[in-house]
This record gives structure tokens, sequence and C-alpha cells, in this order.
């Protein structure tokens, strides 16, 4: 992910910011919010707005009280109130449009325990941080090394670390409880900070660790996704998937979340297409639905005797069968409405240049290399033998 102008340089690297998604545009990551309110001042007589939101690591956001009355605007390094000494991150929105924002997140604006701003970060603050920032990986491969010598069946995905250096957090999964006091204990010891173990699901997990799809594209959890909706494979049957677990999982194992995307559009149009229980009755027999099309409008009945010969019949034929029905009239047959179905296919390719077959280099040469073998055979004995 990018902003406007981050276009990758020849190294890899973000051509305009450099900072791999920690601009100070806020346009590099997935919980970015456009401040539509930016270019205008609030009214005469009017304080601005005294909460500020701020991000943590792209993956989370909190909001904060300016008390101390601070000129902050987006991408601002600040320090915040934490349980326990003092946290960093990047002011991401002000103004009007934070009680917008707190709004919907439901956090009352009114509320006096809300966590306050310190301070502008230093430059020794800034530089703390990023060391801190900088051990993650090593100290999350460490954690894992302890848990997996204490047979503790958990994955340790990510480890955020407070930006004081003091405290660090533990995101996991697991799919049982897990006692992890001994872990606790030994990280305590090995890293000499204060360790918080936080359990979160398995699509929490791909979206903090990101990756490609099986569509080539970045996960949507990663990218844009911010609620996770469930999915069941309902959702499939609507959509007339095959019911493959291994192409309608994601990464994280779940059904995949795009399986809602069109659920929407497939609602409504089912709501005019008769049930896949329908039976219609005919002189010939009953018949069943096989297949629907929604796109084409197509169901695909056969005959309780003969399934294997499908006949399609378009929405309104099906309707006209069973209003009859209702009426306790049975149709002939389902081939009479067939055959007003079928369309001439029309030639898409035609042989302009004379070619028999694409095949036609598979052949066997067989015959050929016999008689031209007979042939250097006859020669040899032809010739004299002083030549």
């Amino acid at each position: 992910m990018g902003c406007s102008s981050c276009s990758t340089d020849k190294d890899g690297q973000p051509r305009g910011c450099k900072n791999n998604g920690t601009c100070g545009t806020d346009g590099c990551n997935k919980l970015t919010v456009f401040d539509w309110l930016s270019n205008m001042s609030p009214p005469n007589g009017e304080m601005q707005f005294d909460c500020v939101e701020v991000r943590f690591k792209n993956s989370r956001k909190e909001f904060f009280r300016n008390s101390e009355n601070l000129s902050l605007s987006i991408g601002d390094i600040v320090a915040t109130q934490a349980q326990s000494g003092h946290d960093i991150g990047m002011v991401t929105l002000v103004g009007e449009l934070v009680k917008v924002q707190m709004k919907r997140k439901k956090v009352d604006f009114k509320d006096d325990a809300l966590p306050k701003v310190y301070r502008k970060a230093s430059q020794s603050d800034i530089d703390k941080w990023q060391k801190c920032r900088n051990r993650e990986e090593e100290i999350k491969k460490r954690a894992r090394e302890i848990a997996i010598i204490l047979k503790l069946k958990m994955k340790i995905s990510d480890v955020e670390f407070q930006g004081d250096g003091s405290k660090a957090t533990f995101y996991y999964t697991a799919e049982e409880r897990v006692d992890f006091r001994q872990l606790i204990k030994d990280m305590a010891k090995a890293f000499g900070i204060r360790i918080e173990m936080r359990q979160i699901g398995y699509r929490q997990e791909a979206q903090r660790l990101g990756g490609i799809g099986s569509c080539g594209r970045e996960l949507c959890c990663s990218t844009w996704l911010t609620d996770f909706r469930s999915v069941s494979t309902s959702a499939a049957r609507y959509q007339q998937l095959s019911l493959n677990p291994q192409k309608l999982a994601g990464q994280c194992g779940k059904l995949k979340c795009c399986l809602n995307y069109e659920l929407d559009m497939y609602l409504d149009a089912l709501k005019d297409f008769p049930s896949s229980d329908t039976r219609l009755h005919t002189e010939k027999g009953m018949a069943f639905c096989q297949k629907t099309d929604i796109f084409k409008a197509t169901l695909w009945f056969s005959y309780k005797e003969d399934p294997a010969n499908w006949h399609a019949l378009s929405k309104e034929q099906v309707k006209e069968i069973l209003e009859k029905n209702k009426k306790k009239e049975k149709v002939a047959s389902l081939e009479e409405y067939a055959i007003e179905n079928t369309v001439e296919e029309k030639v898409v390719f035609e042989n302009v240049v004379g070619q028999d077959s694409l095949t036609r280099f598979d052949r066997p040469k067989g015959r050929n290399n016999r008689n031209k073998n007979k042939k250097r055979r006859n020669n040899r004995k032809r010739r004299p033998k002083n030549a």
C-alpha cells in the first residue's frame, strides 16, 4: 500500500515519503480517514474540538483528549497516556471529524476518564520508539522458541511494544485454552519488560500479518476491511459455488470474506426465481430442478425416470407451468418448452488458412518411415560390390 506520492523507486523503496507505511500524510495504511473538513476553520467564537485520533502500528486506533491545547496536525508524533508510562503514536485525525468518528465507534467524548495527550514527542522519544520497534521481530522469534520448549499449543503471531519500551503485548492464536503463566515468567526474565498476552482470532491474525490472496491482490483484511462479518456456507450455496473447502477458505483457514460481497445481489435476484425444490407435473412424468443460472434466468429440469437428460426452461416458462399445476392442469412435456429456447450457435472461428487440424503434426509417421527404410535397402542391394 502507498499514498499518492509513494511510487516505487529502483531499490523497491517508496520514492515519495520513504517511510514504508508510516508517512506523515497517513495515506499508507488501511485505517486512513479522509479529512474533508481540513480546509475549513471553525466558526467565530468556537474552539476546535479537543480530542484527537492517534494510530499505533497500523492496526490500532484510540482517541485522546488534547487537554494541553497543543497545536496538533495529521502526521505529528505524540506521547500519549497509557496504563503505566507513556505510549508513542501518530496523529491521524483532528477537528470536528474526530467527534463523528467517536460517535461511530460509540466512544463518549464527554467522558472525563478519556486518556490524554501529554506532549509532542521529542527526538529522544522517537529514537527510543524506533529502537523498540526494531526489536519486535527478534523478540517474537525468541518468544516462539520459549513456547515450543514449554510445549504450549499456541502461535505467537505479532508483538507490539509500548512507546517507552517498558511493556510488550504479544498477540497469539490458539484453539484451546492455554496456561501461559510460566511463559510470561520466562519471557519477563529473558526480555526484562512487562508482558501482556492478548488472544486474537484467525481473521485478526491474517489482518496483522498480511499476504496475497488467491485473486492475486493483497488481503482485504490487511488493506481496507475493518469489520469482520460472519461468513457461512449458505453464501456459497446461494452463489452456486462448489463447496470445496480448499477454494472457499482464505489464508486464515476460515471462509473468505469476499463471499459476502455479491451475496446481496444474488439474494435480490433469487427473489423472483422459483425454489430449487420446485417440481413440475407433466403428462410425461414429474420433473425436478437440477440447476439454476441466475444471470441467464434459466432453470434446468429432468424427469424422475430420466435424470441424465436436462431440459432448459426460462424463468417465465417455469412460472407458467407452475400456474397450470396449481389449477391441476398438466402440460404435455418439457420438450415443447425447451425447443423454444434452442438458439443456433454462431461460428466464432472459421478456417480461412486451409489448416486441416491443430493436431496434424501429432499423427504417427510409422508407414512413411517404413517405406523410406525399404527404399534404402533396395538401393544398397542394387549397388555393385566394386563401387
